[in-house]
């Protein structure tokens, strides 16, 4: 990749950052068992666009912009984290019922008497008391913001 440095340092930010923290959520979801909530999903789709965003930049000539899109995506995802977290932790009410129904099969009742009830609000794991939201607000805004700052300066 040809080109300036600075522009490169903040295109590979804007792809591994979201490929880690989606390996992540799908390794908590599925290594150990922590389902995802309704907002745990609304943090993912962002980082999906980023993800899309990061991987076009790399066969499209309008690099910088994919790559300040994909930094949008990954900004979105942080505030979005953000809210979850503050949900978790009781500073304001979420905007959700939480719980995701799937009512594929033959008995839609027994589908949605049988769902398990995925709270928002409630944080299933923790680190330093920090929840996974939480976590993704500061990886997320936090890269968001390194990755803006590399688009501004100067060619190397």
């Amino acid at each position: 990749m040809p080109g300036n440095s600075r522009l490169t340092q903040a295109h590979w930010l804007a792809l591994l950052l979201p490929a880690a923290l989606l390996g992540g959520a799908y390794i908590a979801q599925y290594g150990f068992g922590l389902p995802p909530c309704e907002m745990c999903w609304w943090q993912r789709y962002p980082h999906f666009a980023a993800l899309a965003l990061a991987l076009l930049g790399f066969i499209l000539p309008q690099r910088r912009v994919l790559v300040a899109l994909a930094a949008v995506a990954i900004l979105a995802s942080g505030l979005i984290g953000g809210f979850h977290a503050g949900v978790e932790y009781g500073f304001w009410e979420g905007i959700t019922s939480c719980a995701p129904l799937n009512l594929s099969g033959d008995d839609p009742l027994a589908a949605i008497m049988n769902a398990p009830v995925i709270r928002c609000d409630v944080a299933p794991w923790d680190l330093f008391g920090i929840s996974l939201a939480g976590w993704n607000f500061l990886f997320s805004t936090g890269a968001a913001l390194v990755i803006f700052a590399l688009l501004r300066g100067k060619s190397a």
